[in-house]
């Protein structure tokens, strides 16, 4: 089938925006900011060849809207104006090569090991422990809540004044929008707990914000669970979700991204192999651990590898699983993400109307041009599904850590950058 006879590339609107395919690079921490937020030439790096690919729309890495809400080292930062000219020069760059380019706004709340993030303490809804981490969050006053509903909508304006072309919350994964939404980690008994509608007034509230600030035009989208999969707690079933997302669309979002799982789900939102991904982590992210945590992980790892890839296998499509009750009940369009490789499941996942578009990271960071690549039939580098990159996120770049696909990736970008430069007109100086 011919790009032109394909539903995975024909156009779709988001909001006021109208993209020309519908395979789009979801969103993954990139670890290339300096150690106070700013944007560096490392992130435009990342971005530009994936842009290049002909990638109709791409969404940044977690930007943290406090300081507090900050998760990881390196992480990019949109809570002073001090950043806007930084990040304008990425938006800069993308839209050289004529994509669209949302910003992930993000809360870490409760998902943060303080000494890793450099932070103090953790906020969450409510003070409930995570068992991952062993971080036991203080719970958020109704102030510091109306504080972070400012702080989403200032951190919007000024991606808006970036040149951003939208926003995208993060109301998955366990961060704080998502623990807002879900029992297990909100027992408050005042407005934003107990009913759906009153798990929902924090991000409703930051909607809101951001409308009064950037008009209706602007497009907001919201990444959301299919499902919580928290096992013996008491987190959120997809019914329950989408129930959730109904609520989202009357307040106006664009569009729902669907991902899957908490922290403590362990990996179900990257499925595929954990070998490399938990000895990564072990020497990032987890060597900041409490101690009996740090020295359990490692002494246990083998154990928790042979679980992992066992529970949590490789396939593509995986949140397909959810996204047909959120088509059902939603006019916006329903994003899937989730181990998607090839064009035939793409294809089969849109043309099956179980979602309106899908996208990939771990995709894209084997093969920064897997857009064009797909949509020509052309060969290129494939993920392995080996989480090498997940296992280093927060700690190292962004990057393909696999051995052999990386040396494909870097062939390849050298091949095209040699073709670039023998298409640059040679500058002889005039006089």
């Amino acid at each position: 089938m011919s790009a032109q006879d394909s539903t995975l590339f024909s156009s779709l609107d988001i909001g006021q925006i109208s993209l020309p395919g519908r395979l789009f690079k979801t969103a993954t921490a990139e670890t290339r900011g300096t150690e106070d937020g700013f944007a560096t030439d490392a992130v435009t790096e990342f971005y530009v060849p994936i842009a290049r690919g002909g990638t109709p729309l791409i969404i940044t890495g977690n930007i943290y809207v406090s300081r507090d809400g900050k998760s990881a080292p390196l992480q990019l930062g949109a809570d002073n104006d001090d950043k806007i000219l930084a990040l304008s020069k990425v938006v800069d760059a993308v839209h050289e090569q004529g994509a669209k380019f949302f910003a992930q706004l993000n809360h870490c709340g409760r998902q943060v090991i303080p000494p890793f993030a450099q932070s103090p303490e953790a906020f969450s809804p409510s003070n409930v422990k995570d068992l991952l981490t062993g971080t036991r969050p203080k719970a958020l006053t109704v102030t510091q809540i109306h504080r972070l509903v400012g702080q989403f909508a200032d951190a919007a304006a000024r991606c808006q004044r970036a040149g951003f072309d939208g926003i995208q919350l993060h109301s998955a994964n366990g961060y704080l929008l998502s623990q807002f939404l879900t029992p297990y980690t909100n027992r408050r008994t005042d407005d934003y707990g107990g009913t759906i509608e009153n798990r929902t007034r924090f991000i409703r509230e930051i909607i809101r914000a951001i409308r009064a600030r950037l008009g209706t035009d602007f497009p907001v989208i919201v990444k959301m669970n299919g499902s919580d999969s928290l096992p013996l707690r008491n987190g959120l079933k997809t019914g329950e979700l989408v129930e959730a997302a109904v609520i989202l669309q009357r307040e106006g979002i664009d569009a729902v991204e669907i991902s899957v799982g908490h922290y403590e789900s362990g990996f179900p939102m990257v499925c595929g192999t954990f070998d490399l991904c938990l000895r990564n982590m072990l020497q990032g992210s987890m060597s900041y651990l409490p101690p009996l945590r740090r020295t359990l992980l490692r002494v246990f790892r083998p154990l928790v590898t042979l679980a992992s890839n066992l529970l949590w296998k490789g396939r593509q499509g995986y949140n397909l699983d959810f996204t047909p009750q959120f088509k059902r009940q939603l006019t916006i369009p329903v994003i899937c993400v989730g181990g998607f490789r090839t064009r035939e499941a793409m294809e089969a996942a849109i043309r099956q109307g179980k979602c309106d578009a899908v996208s990939a990271g771990r995709a894209f960071i084997a093969d920064p041009y897997l857009y064009r690549h797909i949509r020509d039939n052309l060969p290129g580098p494939r993920c392995v599904d080996c989480n090498a990159c997940v296992g280093h996120l927060g700690a190292q770049p962004a990057e393909c850590y696999h051995p052999i696909v990386k040396a494909e990736k870097d062939a390849m970008l050298a091949r095209e950058t040699n073709v670039i430069g023998e298409r640059q007109p040679s500058q002889q100086a005039v006089w």
